[in-house]
């Protein structure tokens, strides 16, 4: 599969050096492609702080990278111009968590869907432009005559968000940045969105890189997902392995932290380290302080990423009798299609 954007080998820090103590590490060596020729949708997937819009400001060329680099078609992101630059904007669009912020007050939202089309010339005629409109929100299940020529704040959040699907269909482009796109809207309107973003992959053969904090709707729509941990890689691979056979014991957490619908099983409280008086280290691994398996050697080093099956790699001491897998092969890992059932 020919990658349309990488990241190789990423640090990003904010505060000072990578090797400033004062510094914060939002990402740390970061591997992963993202290609067109075989579209997949990749999760990404922690708590808050965890990496994931550092990573998705990576991904748009909004911040450049301390350490390692961020390609676009083999060329360094932050040094593409004119009309290369102009291809990287129709190749790779974002939808936002709060597509509030994206609409401006005083326009109708006919202009967010209608300034693509005119600055890409999408559409040689009106006829074209109005057909291309109507298709794409209806798409979405928006019905054009109840969105066009309303203002963003006459819609709700779900069908503003809905507009932004629509203008993503509308552009056709090669990869979607998918940051919290569902987090802001009702349950109910959850589903339509995530079927749409669905649709494009199937569609128009859309890779899509879904940034979130639930699992749920990671496992509904993901093939393969990356549990990141304080910047750091926990576990990554086929979604339905890692999600129905968890190993890392921060995915673990994660995954027993979502409520069941059974008021007779008991709520499990995360376990106290088996190690007493842990303190955070920048050479150890991230989670040595809230790990209930921790070892000593956790406190000294940071583990490898193991693979332990092969749509699987785990960056846990527990699984050290695997196969180490380097760094610079995680985006093998990214973009095989293991086909696992979920159900």
């Amino acid at each position: 599969m020919s990658a349309l954007l990488e990241v190789k080998n990423v640090t990003k820090s904010f505060g000072g050096g990578v090797f400033d103590r004062t510094s914060t590490i939002a990402l740390e060596r970061f591997t992963m492609a993202v290609g067109h020729d075989d579209p997949h949708i990749t999760a990404i997937v922690g708590e808050s702080g965890s990496g994931k819009t550092t990573l998705a400001r990576l991904l748009l060329g909004l911040t450049e990278p301390t350490v390692g680099s961020v390609l676009y078609r083999g060329s360094p992101l932050q040094g593409i111009k004119g009309a290369s630059f102009q291809q990287f904007l129709r190749d790779v669009q974002v939808i936002f968590q709060d597509p509030f912020e994206v609409y401006n007050p005083f326009y109708r939202v006919d202009h967010v869907l209608n300034m693509p089309i005119d600055q890409l010339k999408l559409a040689s005629s009106r006829q074209e432009k109005q057909r291309l409109l109507t298709d794409a929100l209806e798409t979405v299940g928006l019905r054009p005559e109840e969105t066009l020529g309303r203002y963003p704040h006459q819609l709700s959040g779900g069908q503003r968000q809905r507009v932004m699907v629509a203008r993503a269909m509308i552009i056709k482009p090669k990869v979607i940045v998918a940051d919290e796109p569902v987090s802001m809207i009702d349950a109910s309107l959850r589903a339509t969105v995530l079927a749409s973003l669905q649709k494009l992959r199937a569609d128009f053969g859309i890779s899509i890189v879904y940034i979130t904090h639930d699992l749920t709707t990671a496992y509904q729509i993901a093939d393969n997902i990356v549990v990141l941990y304080r910047g750091a890689v926990a576990e990554a691979g086929d979604i339905a392995l890692v999600v129905r056979e968890p190993m890392h014991p921060y995915t673990r957490l994660l995954i027993g932290s979502i409520p069941m619908p059974n008021p007779d099983l008991p709520w499990v409280a995360e376990a106290p380290p088996a190690i007493a008086e842990l303190t955070r280290s920048r050479t150890g691994c991230k989670f040595v302080d809230r790990c209930p398996a921790a070892m000593p050697k956790c406190v000294e080093q940071a583990p490898e990423a193991y693979q332990t099956d092969t749509g699987r790699v785990v960056s846990c001491f527990l699984y050290e009798g695997s196969p180490v897998l380097p760094a610079e092969r995680m985006d093998e890992m990214l973009t095989t299609k293991v086909f696992r059932a979920k159900s």
